[in-house]
């Protein structure tokens, strides 16, 4: 471990820089602050000073050894490392009653008061230099900018949408349906304002035939509807160029969104917290907690999340403590560095427990930030020690040690990014959704249609009056006794065998041969003349 941070160390401190300033106590030309902060530095040799921090892995944690001593662990107990080698103290290690960074009770209830109170020399964590506690404490030179992220489990579908709805906003969809429902009430009007200014053989188009033909254009069906006019003409290849438009562009963002769509959340930056009403939880005693409950900082706004129950601030002193809650549904705000180690440790356990690639990514990080803190280590007021550090401290930073050790334990690439780029996308039940909702819904027309026609007919039937119905036997009679008196059809048989024949038959009629056929020339009642035939079988229904 030594060898290794001296290698660090020596990396970033060479001739000119660290070692020309503490180790070369004869160079000539040091300022006056320089020759200070090289006795304050010679100072701390052989010195014990007492260094608090917290559990916040991996940035620091600390550890209890089989002999009960307090060992300090992390980024932030390397750099304590490279001091301790550099100006030779000694340290024990002070951890807060309670795992908070900021607390307003008792001095040994978080980092902030043990420094405020003075019981600590230092805090060796890396905490957000937060203006109201710049009163409290000195903190030293930025180690970095954190960032803190929102962790959610991963969900099935894409925030876009999925199956036949997905291809168009939920705005468009309005448009489309208000289109559908108001064009066909527009080509009424149109041809019936027409009908009256021109006077011409075509006449309006009533609502319902219009109404047929915007709804039968929609799904691709023809129509019997003619027009002559030109206005109506114009009307009608508008209303199918659009409907040609929009399949088009319809069939292309559904092939595009089941072949190359990205997933995307419902969770995209701290205001879809507030608008969505998604139940979020962060560290309790945390800079989460403080700066959404301080007036003066920009996410004051989700302080009504706290009031009403969907944000809660839990004290844990493991980060894997968070999972369960997020399994059920909530949203972690945490430190960057602690979320990718979160998930990739989990990737680690699932891995080895041999499940399948496809369900070992259940969290995903959104994709903007919560928040952004600058961060450092703090200490008591009135405190030497920040001069003496400050320097090793800003090397470490520019030589880009600081975010190389926040990185070496994770992998090159994203940990289970928001897209996982699968190459096979079969389409799932939940994409056809919409389809099996239109046949219901459609399904459902039908059958309520069917029985409105029933009830309807049912109605009429029994608001039929009884002169109606006398009326309608009336005019049935009389069309009977027209169709009875009507030569031009079939005779009755009744009137074929029955004693009232319309034929006179007697021995003395006369018969003729047409077409080598023989037929009897007989008299009606009514004095008109017919032929029958003799030797036919149908001259068996004369006889």
């Amino acid at each position: 471990m030594a060898t290794g941070i001296d290698l660090i160390f020596s990396a970033i401190c060479n001739a000119s820089s660290c070692e020309s300033i503490y180790d070369n106590p004869f160079i000539i030309g040091l300022t006056n602050q320089q020759s200070e902060i090289l006795n304050l530095g010679n100072s701390l040799t052989g010195k014990h000073l007492r260094i608090a921090t917290y559990n916040n892995y991996p940035l620091s944690w600390v550890k209890k050894e089989s002999n009960g001593t307090i060992t300090g662990h992390g980024i932030a107990f390397i750099i304590v490392e490279i001091l301790r080698q550099k100006f030779n103290f000694t340290f024990d290690v002070v951890v807060p009653e309670n795992n908070f960074e900021i607390g307003f009770g008792k001095p040994e209830s978080s980092l902030i008061s043990l420094a405020n109170s003075s019981k600590v020399d230092m805090v060796a964590a890396f905490l957000p230099k937060l203006v109201k506690f710049n009163k409290m404490v000195t903190f030293s030179n930025d180690l970095d900018e954190g960032a803190w992220m929102m962790m959610l489990k991963r969900p099935k579908e894409s925030a876009a949408g999925s199956g036949v709805m997905a291809p168009f906003d939920v705005y468009v969809w309005c448009l489309i349906v208000v289109s559908v429902i108001l064009y066909g009430p527009c080509i009424t009007l149109l041809t019936r304002l027409r009908s009256k200014l021109v006077r011409d053989k075509e006449g309006p188009i009533e609502l319902s035939p219009s109404v047929w033909f915007v709804y039968g254009s929609f799904i691709k069906q023809g129509t019997d509807l003619a027009p002559e006019a030109n206005t109506t003409r114009v009307l009608f290849a508008t209303w199918w160029i659009f409907i040609t438009l929009l399949s088009a562009f319809y069939t292309a963002n559904l092939t595009a969104f089941l072949t190359l769509s990205k997933f995307t959340l419902d969770i995209d930056s701290p205001k879809d917290l507030l608008k969505k009403n998604y139940r979020w939880v962060a560290a309790e005693g945390g800079a989460v907690q403080y700066t959404i409950r301080n007036p003066d900082e920009d996410l004051f706004y989700l302080n009504k999340m706290v009031a009403n129950g969907r944000a809660q601030f839990h004290a844990v002193k493991d980060n894997e403590d968070f999972l369960p809650i997020v399994q059920r549904g909530a949203v972690l705000v945490k430190e960057q560095t602690a979320i990718d180690h979160l998930m990739y440790d989990d990737y680690l356990r699932k891995t080895r427990e041999g499940i399948a690639e496809a369900d070992r990514c259940i969290y995903v990080a959104a994709p903007q930030f919560f928040m952004k803190k600058q961060r450092a280590f703090a200490y008591p007021k009135n405190t030497t020690l920040n001069a003496i550090f400050d320097i090793v401290i800003t090397k470490l930073l520019e030589g880009g040690i600081v975010d190389f050790l926040k990185r070496r334990d994770l992998p090159s690439t994203k940990i289970c990014p928001l897209d996982l780029q699968s190459k096979d996308r079969r389409l799932r039940n939940s994409d056809l959704m919409m389809t099996y909702v239109i046949m219901a819904i459609g399904f459902a027309a039908a059958i309520a249609s069917f029985i409105g026609e029933i009830f309807i007919k049912r109605s009429t039937r029994i608001n039929i009056n009884e002169q109606a119905y006398t009326d309608n036997k009336k005019r049935k009679t009389s069309r009977f006794i027209e169709n009875n008196n009507d030569n031009s059809r079939p005779p009755p048989y009744d009137s074929l065998f029955g004693g009232k024949s319309r034929y006179k038959i007697s021995d003395q009629s006369q018969i003729k041969i047409i077409n080598g056929r023989e037929y009897r020339v007989v008299n009606t009642v009514n004095g008109e003349t017919r032929l029958i035939p003799v030797r036919t079988p149908s001259a068996f229904l004369y006889e």
